[in-house]
């Protein structure tokens, strides 16, 4: 398996439980996919990005696949991702080996110590654990046990730390809140490569204007977004008991 990543984290050495999140190594990531159900979905696109904060964007090192589901892709989603069911049975890769890269690499990054970042980061990775299971493939969980340990995910969402922080009003997409943090794109979003170089993209304006969010240690990180995301699930949910909506039931992520 080649993979410029995996070359670029075995010169790595594992960060320190008390790295703060500002001066972090981090592996973005972002799926373009069939639908919107894991399990029953399948990611058609996969963009893996590495980035040393001290180098910025231009030593940003990549990986990206594309990817035959052997599944229909939505008329929704083809109509966001510009997808084909002809274009990806034609060019893309086999499931199996594409998608055992990508669980390789963010293991090998776990393994370090190096935070996975993802908007809204349990769509992208609920879909690559549907995929995995569907081919038969380890979790994500199995490839970083360690001694008989299976360490939690740690993970960096934007969109969580956003809704905690901002208390701005209005709808908190990739485009408008990279918008609201002067985040421009590198080509077009919802290409896989280019949405997941500006969800990295966010993290420094993020750490910038919101200290304590720059200060938080990686042990500390996920602690905080479990205690953000119920604290915001709760206040949705009371917004929408008095509106008449139905309440949300999101998980994000096992505590």
């Amino acid at each position: 398996m080649t993979s410029p990543i995996l070359d670029a984290l075995k010169a790595l050495e594992p960060q320190a439980p008390d790295t703060p999140l500002r001066d972090s190594l981090l592996l973005g990531f972002d799926t373009e996919t069939t639908g919107l159900a894991a399990g029953r979905d399948a990611i058609v696109s996969a963009s893996l990005v590495l980035r040393d904060p001290s180098a910025g964007i231009d030593g940003d090192v990549h990986d990206e696949w594309l990817i035959n589901p052997h599944r229909p892709i939505s008329a929704g989603a083809s109509a966001v991702n510009g997808f084909t069911n002809e274009f990806v049975a034609e060019h893309g890769a086999e499931p199996a080996p594409a998608l055992d890269s990508i669980a390789a690499i963010i293991a090998a990054a776990q393994c370090l110590r190096i935070p996975l970042v993802a908007y809204n980061a349990p769509f992208d990775v609920d879909m690559l654990g549907g995929d995995l299971i569907r081919w038969n493939l380890q979790s994500i969980d199995q490839r970083i046990t360690v001694e008989g340990d299976s360490p939690q995910l740690l993970v960096v969402d934007p969109l969580v730390i956003d809704r905690q922080v901002s208390h701005r009003p209005g709808r908190r997409t990739l485009t408008l809140t990279s918008e609201y943090y002067g985040v421009y794109p590198h080509g077009s979003f919802h290409d896989a490569t280019t949405d997941t170089v500006a969800v990295l993209d966010l993290i420094s304006p993020m750490a910038t204007l919101y200290p304590q969010v720059g200060a938080l240690t990686l042990d500390e990180l996920m602690p905080w977004q479990h205690k953000a995301f119920d604290s915001w699930l709760q206040g949705y949910n009371s917004w929408a008991e008095e509106h008449g909506r139905r309440p949300r039931h999101d998980t994000w992520f096992a505590a």
